[in-house]
């Protein structure tokens, strides 16, 4: 690997904004940064052959399809720290690979012979495979740029996909396309022009998933509502839930309802509570703390037990005292932290969780009061007469869509800065983490609607896009770009970026993001991106409200 003892910049807070080279600043040690490049070379050189099966008219299966979604998923930023865990999903991966070499053959369809398919999976090769398949393979900086791009846009579709599958929805048109994609992005001879051409398709297919999220979430547990979420404590034991997937958290609920135990969520899983199906849960009682990154100080105040049902996993500290009360399930995992693994029949059984939470005194309050959230498009078409007609009177002059990630790095005060800063007469739009730089700083309201409409987790920015084009049809805009919209975008991770993908599919321009410019962007495409599509990145609060808001 070169000098190199890892090469990662997946992130946004990667080393000097450019890569982390000798251990990840998440936490991630270089032999599992190796062991994760090799998961991802199994992932591509099994998308390619099966994307060579597909165009022969050979259909993806559902072991091929999980394995890509949960592989891909498994190495996103924070998800998983275990190496047992993902070398048992390379074995896996091998495995299905091997099958399906054989069945290409047996159908006399022909194999593309690059390095991802001929690679024969041998145990005793793993390292170097892993060493030879890092992001440094591809020694062209815009080429890898593109290549690169893509993957993260694909593991944010595979975050997304996993959790609408869990709930029943699946679309084998999205599978197809992230074979496809993984496809061209194995060839080495592909060219720029093709590689700029699947990162928008990307984007596209980025769309199609939210969308395909969307509908599983609002046909299992309801549209989102207007709702108050209690963020202080009751006096009953609890277990607190993080991460992304509401089946997890409707299982728990189910098997809690008469157990005596209080369940919070925490972070991302906040937009739970906007659901019916999910409120009506007596003892769903309310948000436990702050985005992920505070988790170390928030988990000891906890005392009780933790599930992480997806990504964003903080490593402990040595002396942590909670690291023997926290359960992974789905793609995630931490060495020592107990797994609850998935039934034959999809279900979950949280039996070892409920029964730890019994033990456990009550969570300690950090603090109190309560948050506004549930405008998911729905909601907000529902409001639509009274928010047009608060902007044909000029009561709102401007939305700002400040959605995305919360992160540790101090230059994401800006988030909570900018927010403060906003003319009374603009509304913000947020999803994702983001929303904590700025969902309790009391901002107010405009004719009862309130300033900050918070629409639910990351993949719920598509509900930004479907109100934008409402308003795009409402007011006659002829374009998107036309309408009184700001996107200033705070990033950290992968499903922010099909979120900025899936914009950019959607034709939005001028799009910032922050607080840095991905390391994974090269200046040449960097340059593709500003001539093509307007992006930019913040400078300072007041440059950026002179210059946009003014």
């Amino acid at each position: 690997m070169n000098e190199n003892k890892m090469f990662c910049f997946q992130c946004q807070e990667t080393s000097k904004g450019t890569g982390c080279t000798v251990k990840g600043v998440c936490g991630k040690l270089p032999e599992t940064s190796r062991w994760q490049d090799l998961l991802l070379s199994v992932v591509r050189g099994l998308g390619t052959i099966q994307h060579s099966l597909n165009i022969s008219g050979y259909e993806c299966d559902k072991e091929v399809e999980l394995f890509i979604v949960d592989a891909l998923f498994a190495t996103i930023t924070n998800a998983n720290f275990d190496d047992s865990a993902i070398l048992q999903k390379v074995d896996n991966g091998i495995a299905i690979k091997r099958r399906l070499i054989a069945k290409a053959a047996d159908a006399g369809v022909s194999l593309p012979d690059w390095q991802e398919v001929r690679w024969g999976g041998e145990k005793s090769d793993y390292l170097a495979e892993g060493d030879r398949e890092s992001v440094l393979r591809n020694t062209d900086a815009d080429l890898r740029s593109l290549k690169e791009l893509t993957v993260l846009g694909l593991k944010g579709m595979a975050a997304y996909y996993e959790h609408a599958a869990r709930l029943g929805k699946t679309d084998g048109k999205i599978i197809s396309f992230m074979c496809e994609a993984l496809s061209i992005i194995t060839n080495p001879e592909t060219d720029m022009q093709t590689l700029i051409a699947n990162v928008l398709k990307t984007g596209e297919f980025g769309v199609s998933v939210m969308a395909l999220l969307d509908e599983a979430n609002t046909s299992a547990f309801g549209n989102p509502e207007i709702t108050k979420v209690n963020i202080g404590t009751r006096n009953k034991p609890g277990i607190l839930v993080s991460g992304h997937d509401l089946s997890d958290l409707k299982q728990l609920l189910e098997q809690t309802k008469d157990e005596g135990i209080d369940i919070y969520t925490h972070s991302e899983m906040l937009p739970a509570h906007y659901y019916p199906e999910l409120k009506k849960y007596a003892h769903l009682a309310g948000n436990y703390g702050n985005a992920w990154w505070k988790q170390k100080e928030e988990f000891e105040s906890f005392n009780g037990p933790v599930l992480f049902t997806t990504n964003c996993i903080v490593p402990p500290t040595a002396n942590s005292s909670y690291s023997d009360r926290v359960f992974t399930t789905n793609s995630t995992g931490y060495p020592g932290w107990k797994h609850i693994a998935e039934k034959a029949d999809g279900s979950k059984d949280f039996s070892e969780i409920i029964a730890l939470a019994k033990t456990c005194p009550p969570p300690t309050e950090i603090e109190s009061g309560e948050i506004v959230g549930g405008f998911a498009h729905a909601q907000v078409f529902a409001l639509a007469d009274k928010i047009v007609e608060a902007v044909k009177s000029g009561a709102i002059r401007k939305f700002v869509v400040m959605s995305g990630c919360d992160g540790r790095m101090k230059n994401r005060n800006y988030y909570a800065d900018f927010a403060r800063a906003l003319p009374q007469d603009t509304v913000i739009l947020t999803s994702g983490c983001a929303k904590y730089k700025y969902n309790k700083l009391q901002l107010g309201d405009i004719g009862g609607i309130p300033r900050v409409l918070d629409a639910g987790q990351c993949n719920d920015s598509y509900s930004w896009a479907v109100v934008a084009l409402k308003l795009k049809e409402i007011f006659g805009a002829a374009d998107i770009n036309d309408l009184p919209i700001f996107f200033n975008i705070a990033w950290y991770e992968q499903k922010a970026v099909i979120v900025l993908l899936a914009l950019l599919s959607l034709g939005v321009k001028n799009i910032h993001i922050g607080p840095t410019l991905p390391g994974f962007v090269s200046e040449g495409v960097l340059s593709v991106l500003v001539d093509n599509f307007g992006l930019g990145t913040i400078t300072t609060v007041e440059e950026d409200i002179d210059k946009y808001i003014k």
